[in-house]
């Protein structure tokens, strides 16, 4: 397994492990099934895991820390705080305090049976909360060994700047595919100019770039996707084209849909660490896979004309779910 380093020390794998579906949002979950899944990544050299404390209702950061109990691994892990939920619901509130932030930290480093957190995300910026405040808060946290270090999702170029000003920013997290490239416009560049790491999350494009859903019928019950626009019927039908170029690529490739696209990623910079996320084994060793996976400047390019002539159908998520996106 390559290793990359964000920011100034954080050296993980080349590909990280998403491990939000292991607890909810793509079906029901399997905790036995995803803890193989873990122990698969690990075997494999993935050492990047990435969790939030509203996964789940907490349920995915105390996953976690049972795998780790029971495996000691040796691991980095990835946490965030910010989004507030009630159990079952998806309507969310913001919460940037300093005070909450604590209260959050605490409660994950509890949960994951961990001294410090290796790397603790905003998870969703709140406009109306001045950043400083929030990352002065943080330092704190850093200070007292509570926390590595800071990382910030979905956030916009200038916020970063104002925020990497207050204490360096290791790494940003925000969706990135070849179906969501808003971030090469500021953010990805601003995250160079800093020296800033870059993890793109849903970089299979939540599954749809792999090719295997056409349609409704192919999710499971309690899947979240049918609900996003880029997933009602009509947008499927228009983005299936995407999928469908990718596929072709591919297989001149001689790989899979997946494993291209995270392998597109990939060659766009080594400061880039995508972290696909799933709660099966053989979709991991296929992602894992994609680390040896080479792409000429060329094959980058007819990749990335073959996608920009498809202009994508629909919304990342819904108005609740673009909640402090691009903050």
């Amino acid at each position: 397994m390559q290793r990359r380093t964000l920011g100034q020390d954080l050296t993980v794998s080349a590909i990280g492990l998403g491990c939000m579906g292991m607890s909810e949002f793509y079906g029901p979950r399997n905790d036995d099934e995803s803890r193989r899944v873990l122990a698969r990544a690990v075997e494999l050299g993935v050492d990047f895991l990435d969790t939030a404390d509203g996964y789940g209702s907490h349920h995915n950061e105390t996953l976690l820390g049972d795998f780790l109990a029971r495996e000691r691994a040796e691991v980095k892990v990835a946490t965030k705080f910010g989004i507030v939920r009630r159990p079952g619901e998806y309507r969310r509130s913001l919460n940037n305090d300093a005070a909450y932030a604590r209260e959050a930290c605490e409660g994950s480093l509890r949960r994951l049976g961990v001294e410090r957190i290796d790397l603790y995300y905003v998870h969703r910026i709140d406009p109306t909360r001045p950043i400083e405040d929030t990352m002065e808060g943080l330092a704190r946290l850093v200070e007292e060994g509570k926390i590595a270090r800071i990382g910030l999702c979905e956030v916009s170029a200038e916020t970063l700047r104002r925020a990497h000003a207050v204490h360096p920013i290791s790494a940003v997290q925000t969706e990135y595919s070849l179906w969501t490239r808003d971030v090469e416009a500021t953010v990805l560049p601003t995250c160079r100019e800093l020296g800033i790491g870059f993890v793109p999350y849903s970089p299979l494009g939540r599954g749809f770039l792999t090719g295997r859903y056409r349609d409704a019928s192919d999710f499971e019950d309690g899947d979240f996707r049918p609900g996003l626009p880029r997933f009602a019927p009509q947008a499927m039908a228009a983005n299936r084209r995407i999928a469908e170029a990718i596929a072709e690529l591919a297989a001149e490739k001689g790989c899979t849909p997946a494993q291209l696209s995270l392998a597109w990623l990939l060659a766009q910079g080594d400061d880039i660490v995508p972290i696909p996320g799933t709660k099966r084994p053989r979709y991991l060793e296929e992602n894992v896979a994609a680390a040896s996976i080479s792409l000429t400047a060329d094959e980058c390019r007819r990749l990335e004309a073959a996608t920009a002539r498809m202009p994508v159908s629909g919304e990342r998520y819904t108005a609740e779910g673009m909640k402090g996106v691009n903050a």
